[in-house]
């Protein structure tokens, strides 16, 4: 038996970008159709990005020449939840220092904030985000400005990793620690997993029933599930099986999608069957310490059995045996 579809009444749709709608350079397949049926049926889409490195019209730009008729307005950054936040806690004529690139510096002087480039210019603020070119000296001068314990510092947020063509490559949480390893102690975090940027999100499409899907458990499920909102981790991205098994409470999905396309399908119902869980025709339970697949039925439907049974289990997932089937069904969703 089937429910109705994940993206249900819902007025708004966000979306993380990289492992959602675009792995690098390349849309992810089917995004773009499923995004276009979206808006077809009226629901207005929103990108949210904890990315600092570029502006909403870069990143609108990306996503226009992929197919899909975004405006910059319907890119929200963390850059934007920081200046958010900027304009909540200093007076509107504050000299910020900046440690990011274009993405951040353009958003903070666009908000109206001086930006300055040196700890010597006495800024009321510190704004950290991610940019390829920052170096040692970057990192130096916000080490420098916050040497004064009452100095506001935020960062845009503190993922530690960012994918690039190339592969995996230290995100600005590795940036960041660096800075509060010099001066011993925190910033405030405008991006995910902090609910800043969803609520700025919020805030821009006037949603009074927003859904989110990401492809990370730790930020994009945990932030959107921290916010308030319902969320759907989709397979297209950085987290798969293993990560979605060892999921913590807060960082669990209401759906598990294989591609967007599922936001507009039916989504099966999760029946409970004694020791067993069962979604579609997919059976899965977890014995002892083991979790046995008792039907397979589709792979995305035995992802989502599996987990429920783990989840609901009690038992660890480091002290569980996990079938190599199901650690490998991601592969099969390709």
């Amino acid at each position: 038996m089937t429910g109705s579809a994940p993206l249900g009444e819902s007025d708004v749709l966000l979306l993380d970008l990289d492992g959602v709608v675009y792995r690098g350079r390349n849309a992810v397949p089917h995004a773009l159709d499923a995004l276009d049926a979206v808006r077809a049926g009226g629901v207005r889409v929103g990108y949210i990005t904890n990315n600092a490195s570029r502006t909403p019209a870069a990143v609108a730009a990306h996503l226009t020449e992929l197919g899909l008729a975004a405006t910059p307005d319907e890119v929200v950054t963390s850059p934007q939840a920081a200046v958010r936040m900027l304009a909540d806690r200093v007076a509107a004529d504050a000299r910020i220092l900046v440690i990011g690139g274009d993405g951040l510096r353009v958003v903070v002087e666009e908000a109206g904030f001086t930006v300055v480039t040196s700890a010597d210019d006495a800024p009321d603020a510190v704004v950290q985000g991610f940019a390829p070119e920052l170096g040692w000296k970057d990192l130096a001068e916000a080490s420098f400005a916050l040497a004064d314990p009452d100095r506001l510092w935020i960062a845009t947020n503190t993922d530690w990793t960012i994918p690039v063509d190339r592969g995996i490559a230290p995100g600005n949480g590795t940036l960041v620690s660096a800075v509060h390893a010099a001066v011993g102690r925190l910033p405030v975090v405008a991006g995910k997993p902090e609910t800043p940027l969803f609520e700025t999100a919020t805030a821009r499409f006037h949603a009074e029933r927003p859904f989110f899907v990401g492809d990370r458990l730790d930020t994009d499920v945990r932030g959107a599930n921290a916010a308030g909102m319902p969320s759907a981790l989709v397979l297209t991205g950085i987290d798969g099986p293993k990560e979605l098994l060892a999921a913590q409470p807060q960082d669990r999905p209401r759906f598990v999608l294989q591609d967007l396309r599922g936001l507009l399908a039916p989504y099966p119902e999760v029946k409970r069957r004694r020791d067993a869980v069962q979604v579609g025709r997919a059976v899965a339970r977890v014995h002892g310490t083991a979790l046995e697949v008792v039907k397979p039925g589709e792979p995305i439907d035995l992802i989502r059995a599996a987990a429920e049974a783990v989840w609901s289990s009690g038992v660890g997932v480091y002290a569980l045996r996990i079938p190599d089937a199901v650690l490998r069904l991601r592969a099969e969703l390709r």
